[in-house]
């Protein structure tokens, strides 16, 4: 009977300090539909615009929390401005050839809710994506690179925790 009470008591302790965590459009400040606008770019490397605009859009579809929208049906807006793209050596091999190249990119992102005009969140953000000098190309370190970005702002948008 004691070890029954104290398995219940237990179970009732664990429920409780475990808290709530919500996955809902709440956690976004309200907002239940997003626009997301080109960002823009700040450095000479052409196309990561698109990169990223793509990438996150797929990203938002799969994760169907927000609905994608155009900005005159959005609850809130998505900008973000590409502040700086370098590529650089990662890795040597003995003889000193570079064996990877680090692509890293740094972005502003700013989530607002288009309907009290309020930033819900606002973050510079940075990453980088490797690729192998031998059998890859710079396209795949930024496509790498664009993609941890992409994890971030979903996160930071959509996971509310």
């Amino acid at each position: 009977m004691k070890a029954a009470l104290g398995l219940i008591a237990a179970v009732v302790v664990l429920f409780l300090s475990c808290g709530i965590y919500t996955f809902s459009p709440s956690a976004t400040g309200g907002i239940k539909t997003i626009a997301i606008s080109l960002p823009e770019n700040q450095t000479t490397e052409y196309g990561l615009p698109e990169l990223l605009s793509r990438e996150l859009s797929q990203a938002f579809v799969a994760d169907n929390t927000l609905k994608i929208v155009s900005e005159a049906a959005a609850d809130g807006r998505l900008d973000m401005v590409i502040t700086r793209y370098s590529r650089d050596a990662y890795t040597f091999s003995a003889g000193e050839q570079v064996q990877e190249y680090a692509c890293k990119i740094d972005i502003k992102a700013k989530l607002s809710n288009i309907k009290n005009d309020k930033i819900i969140w606002s973050e510079n953000l940075s990453d980088f994506g490797i690729y192998s000098s031998s059998s890859e190309t710079e396209d795949d370190g930024k496509l790498r690179a664009v993609e941890k970005l992409v994890n971030q702002i979903l996160n930071k948008t959509v996971k509310g925790w």
